[in-house]
């Protein structure tokens, strides 16, 4: 099961993205909340939901949660 994380600062669509720990792209992130463990990217975009309302999946990483 992979961890996540929710970035903390907004995409200029307003959208916190969600990434695996290992994505490229979050390791580029100055910022993050840690979601935890889950089985897929659709229960860490719903953890993230607790923190931000706009959410979206990383299109390189949770790409069947990247709707934007």
């Amino acid at each position: 099961m992979p961890h996540y994380l929710v970035n903390d600062n907004a995409q200029s669509g307003g959208e916190h993205e969600v990434h695996e720990t290992t994505c490229s792209w979050a390791k580029q992130i100055k910022s993050s909340t840690p979601l935890g463990w889950h089985a897929s990217c659709h229960g860490a975009v719903q953890a993230a939901r607790k923190h931000y309302s706009n959410v979206d999946g990383c299109k390189h990483c949770c790409e069947a949660c990247h709707t934007r």
